[in-house]
Formats: structure tokens, sequence, C-alpha cells
């Protein structure tokens, strides 16, 4: 009996001291749930893709010969971007954090002149400013002695102009399949 009344002296004491402390630590609080998420996984990854954040292989696995991969590139500036530079090879390809870093690249065979492209993607709208084309320019001497720049070029604004393009060409042509 005394232990019990023991049990009950501590909680009335704790429960009045939690009270006088302003309650539950915001951290052990459940937090509210966004009605817009859905709770059920299947509705919550189709969701995903159509915001464009996942991955769906539509048609991979039901044994359809033409196969329907969606990915995150549906955004058309990224599609046309790597479609524009798909002769070039790829260092770093970063589609969350918006760049897109070529390898060095001579098409003139020349080894010893070369060009690197770093694409900064500042916004997924399709206008000139959304995105940043940086180039730089590597010139080595006989001995490997090698300087880089970063140039001015007219390959800055006719990359930046072909990949606009193109992204508006591919925007207008998903609006079309959509309807």
């Amino acid at each position: 009996m005394i232990f019990t009344k023991k049990k009950i002296i501590i909680f009335v004491f704790l429960t009045f001291f939690l009270n006088s402390c302003g309650g539950v630590p915001e951290a052990l609080k459940p937090k509210k749930v966004d009605p817009s998420i859905p709770v059920n996984a299947d509705e919550r990854a189709r969701k995903n893709i159509e915001e464009g954040r996942g991955v769906s292989l539509k048609g991979a696995m039901s044994g359809k010969k033409g196969t329907n991969y969606e990915f995150s590139t549906s955004n058309p500036l990224w599609r046309a971007t790597l479609e524009t530079i798909d002769f070039m090879p790829l260092t770093t390809v970063d589609y969350s954090g918006g760049i897109i870093i070529t390898d060095w690249y001579s098409d003139s065979g020349n080894a010893n002149d070369a060009i690197k492209i770093t694409l900064r993607f500042l916004s997924n709208e399709i206008q000139s400013n959304s995105i940043k084309v940086i180039v730089h320019n590597k010139k080595c001497s006989s001995n490997n002695n090698c300087t880089i720049n970063e140039i001015d070029s007219k390959i800055k604004f006719e990359l930046q102009k072909s990949i606009l393009s193109k992204a508006a060409m591919l925007q207008k042509e998903s609006k079309k399949s959509k309807k």
C-alpha cells in the first residue's frame, strides 16, 4: 500500500513538474502530418514521379518490347543540355545540384589545346538566365606546362542558344503529347 502511494505521489509530482515547465518538449511531440502526402506507398511513389522526383520503369516487368523509362530528367532544360553535349565525355553530372561538368575535350586531335565546359542550372524555366555556361581552355606547351583560362568565346553563346532552343522544342512536344 505504501509502495502504491509513493507511485501516485511521484506521478502527481512529475505531472505538475512537466506542466509547469511548458509541457512536453517539441522533440517528443508527435509531428503533424501533411494531408496532401498520400499514406499509401504506391500513391506516394506515383506522386513523386509526377513531380519529377523519382524513377519509374513502366513496362519493364510486363514483357512489352517498347519499354518507357521516366527519370527525373523530365526537365526539358536538363534533357536538352544532355542531348546537346552528348558527344563530350562527362566528369560530373548532378541533377539535384544542378551542374554538369565535361572532361577536357579536343576536337582537332591536338592534345595540347582542349576545352572544358561547366553548365550550371539556375532555374527550371526555359529562359536565357536559367543556365550559366562556363568554358575553360587548356593550352599546353611541348614540355607539359599547361595554362588554364576561362574564356568568353562564341562556343559559350552558341551552346546556350542551342540548349535553350532544344529545351523549348522538348517542352512543346511534351505539352503536345499530354493532350
